[in-house]
């Protein structure tokens, strides 16, 4: 795996999975391969849960899979010739269920990041089904470090902020984003809402933002794409349609992230020690007037 700067291209799967048919959404994963593949593209990023449909609720123990089940090692072995990040239901030794997205380069698994965050409100009601992951780590990948939040993560503002300062210059956010939830469609859970978020995360970490957002429909829920690649400058650098099935592509060059942490240093400006012996204080006083109650 080539992790030395460079300009890469990235190709986002905007697609519409079918509900608990792991077999159907391989099939579909492995086409996007092919086609990303001759669209020159070395790396290639699916939603999130695209092997599985996003409302799996009691379909959970049909479509989960451990790493090393044969259906989740024919992705990692596509990834011999471009690196792929798919989603999916993963299963621990220990009989627990994530939210997984799963980053393949070589032919091999290179890093796994477990949901952290599982909303509860509105539509949502995935802590039911799902455990929380616990970690939000950069890797190495093309174009230096990079890393990974899955939809809800990304509205969390510590979630950006921790890989920012890990060095992070691209994060991939694969989503299963309707096109509003319980409110309406310009507020939280829109399309609108996603874009602002992305481009001022996208301006204060100085990195670039890959969104990959799935689309079709599930149980009368209408999820609308939109995926695209927001630049640390805070433009799009490339947009995929609402509501269809596309092939999102776009080239990535890190001159634009160093342009950016240059005229911009707001990074290199942080003062992490601070900001940990702040939460550190924080913890303190919420855990004393926990007990006080």
């Amino acid at each position: 795996m080539d992790v030395g700067w460079s300009a890469f291209r990235v190709a986002i799967a905007q697609f519409a999975p079918k509900l608990g048919d792991v077999s159907a959404n391989l099939s579909r994963h492995l086409d996007y391969v092919d086609e990303a593949k001759r669209a020159n593209a070395q790396v290639l990023v699916f939603p999130e849960l695209g092997l599985t449909g996003y409302q799996t609720q009691d379909l959970t123990l049909e479509v989960a899979r451990h790493v090393r089940h044969p259906d989740i090692q024919r992705l990692i072995q596509a990834s011999r010739d471009l690196d792929i990040l798919f989603s999916f239901v993963e299963e621990t030794d220990d009989c627990r269920f994530f939210v997984t997205a799963a980053y393949a380069s070589g032919g091999r698994l290179v890093h796994r990041h477990r949901k952290v965050y599982l909303p509860t409100y509105g539509m949502f009601d995935e802590r039911r089904y799902f455990a929380p992951g616990d970690r939000v780590r950069t890797f190495s990948a093309r174009g230096g470090q990079a890393g990974i939040l899955i939809c809800e993560d990304a509205w969390h503002l510590s979630s950006p902020y921790l890989l920012a300062v890990q060095g992070a210059s691209v994060i991939y956010v694969p989503a299963s984003s309707p096109w509003r939830n319980t409110m309406a469609a310009s507020d939280f859970g829109s399309h609108a809402f996603w874009r602002q978020l992305l481009q001022v995360y996208a301006q204060l970490c100085g990195c670039f933002f890959v969104f990959a957002n799935r689309v079709g429909y599930e149980d009368g829920v209408h999820f609308y794409g939109g995926s695209g690649v927001m630049g640390p400058n805070g433009e799009w650098v490339a947009e995929g349609p609402a509501s269809e099935s596309a092939m999102v592509v776009a080239d990535l060059d890190f001159r634009d992230v160093r342009r950016a942490r240059y005229t911009t240093p707001l990074m290199r400006d942080e003062r992490v020690r601070l900001v940990l012996a702040e939460i550190e204080e924080a913890v303190r006083r919420r855990s004393t007037d926990e007990a006080g109650d």
